[in-house]
């Protein structure tokens, strides 16, 4: 498996999906912009409210899963990666991921209460492509 073939699909993506778990122990899906940064295959980091209903289910149970997704006229292909999702409201966090624009979102610039960093952290990864699929783990 190309991992590099997979970072540079990722970083073509506009958007992506979270998951995350719920107290009855179903799955949730989110769409949400793609990841802020990129570390390899194994750290994205999203930018969020700390009100998010999100934010409690992975302050619960930090499983998570990602996915990314591109459809063509003929070809599909789509990324599930797995692993845990960790709330991070440090400052310095915050600076690294903040954008311009972010304003809009959050009214009180970067030191808003309200905003925060979802870090997800990678342990293996799914791959689909041409009809095939390939499981992969992330070091």
């Amino acid at each position: 498996m190309d991992l590099k073939k997979i970072e540079k699909f990722i970083d073509k993506q506009s958007m992506s999906f979270i998951c995350s778990i719920d107290n009855e122990n179903y799955p949730n899906v989110k769409a949400m912009l793609k990841p802020r940064k990129r570390n390899g295959l194994k750290e994205f980091y999203f930018s969020t409210n700390t009100s998010s209903m999100r934010l409690k289910q992975y302050q619960k149970n930090s499983n998570a899963s990602i996915y990314f997704y591109h459809k063509g006229l003929i070809k599909y292909i789509g990324v599930m990666l797995k692993g845990t999702m960790e709330v991070l409201t440090d400052q310095e966090t915050k600076n690294m991921i903040w954008k311009k624009g972010d304003t809009m979102f959050y009214k009180k610039g970067v030191t808003d209460p309200d905003y925060c960093v979802l870090k997800f952290t990678a342990t293996s990864g799914r791959y689909y492509c041409d009809l095939e699929t390939e499981s992969f783990d992330i070091e």
